[in-house]
């Protein structure tokens, strides 16, 4: 075994863990031997993902929390430390996309993107990760250690239709990723991103939704199939560890070849 990869004794913080990609990355976290606390809007779901990192034999804790507001993650951060100690990972993985037009008059008439839908999506998936850092920053600075994952998406590399805001918030998030490397590089803190391609969640599917999906979209896929979200997750535990202590500032791409074409 390669003890480098390993994570045993550390502690994980994934925020946006309830389902899908965040879920992955908090079970191989687990896996690789870290205790994981989740957050989720609903208390529902992260109870129910601690649960899985919990039968995995890691000590795993479900919180409920807005991550795109400041003020409840703050409020939230000394129960996190209380309930599972100091924390040396955070991941912040809470996103969405709202398809839409930026003005009316583009051909197919789709749907005009509202000033409510451009911060909504704005917000998911470029504030959360400076929320998750602000209220987590003074915790590894006052340490001089920790590793922050901010997970982005295909679209910081690649464009497409009625995409614009999705494509602004991830690619802003890239830039948010290599300056606060910097920034916390002298204090011992590496941080880095995911961006992850098409990962669609099966549980969050019927079975007749996710072969119409797969028909759809794979074919534009170099490798020809969806990602599974414990690969996200073993990229993680990959920049999470001690053999990624000389990467910070990355964007690393995972999409099955997507963002070449």
């Amino acid at each position: 075994m390669l003890i480098d990869f390993d994570l045993t004794g550390r502690k994980a913080v994934v925020t946006g863990a309830g389902r899908g990609i965040g879920k992955g990355i908090a079970l191989a976290l687990a896996e690789a031997g870290a205790d994981v606390g989740v957050t989720s809007l609903g208390e529902t779901n992260a109870a129910r993902v601690a649960q899985e990192i919990t039968a995995l034999g890691r000590r795993g804790f479900g919180w409920a929390v807005d991550g795109t507001r400041v003020e409840p993650m703050e409020n939230l951060v000394p129960r996190i430390l209380a309930e599972l100690g100091p924390v040396d990972i955070l991941v912040n993985c809470i996103g969405d996309s709202i398809r839409g037009a930026i003005a009316p008059g583009t051909a197919g008439d789709p749907h005009v993107m509202t000033e409510s839908d451009w911060h909504h999506v704005v917000d998911i998936n470029l504030t959360q990760a400076f929320v998750g850092c602000h209220a987590f920053g003074p915790h590894f600075l006052e340490r001089r250690q920790g590793c922050v994952i901010n997970v982005s998406g295909s679209a910081a590399f690649r464009a497409s239709v009625l995409q614009t805001a999705y494509a602004a918030a991830k690619s802003g998030l890239t830039q948010f990723t290599t300056s606060l490397a910097l920034e916390w590089a002298p204090h011992g803190i590496r941080v880095n991103a995911i961006a992850p391609g098409s990962f669609p969640d099966p549980e969050q599917l019927t079975e007749e939704a996710w072969q119409l999906r797969q028909e759809r979209d794979t074919p534009n896929i170099p490798l020809k199939r969806f990602g599974m979200t414990r690969e996200v997750g073993l990229l993680a535990v990959y920049l999470s560890s001690n053999a990624a202590s000389y990467v910070t500032g990355q964007t690393v791409g995972i999409d099955g070849g997507r963002s070449l074409r």
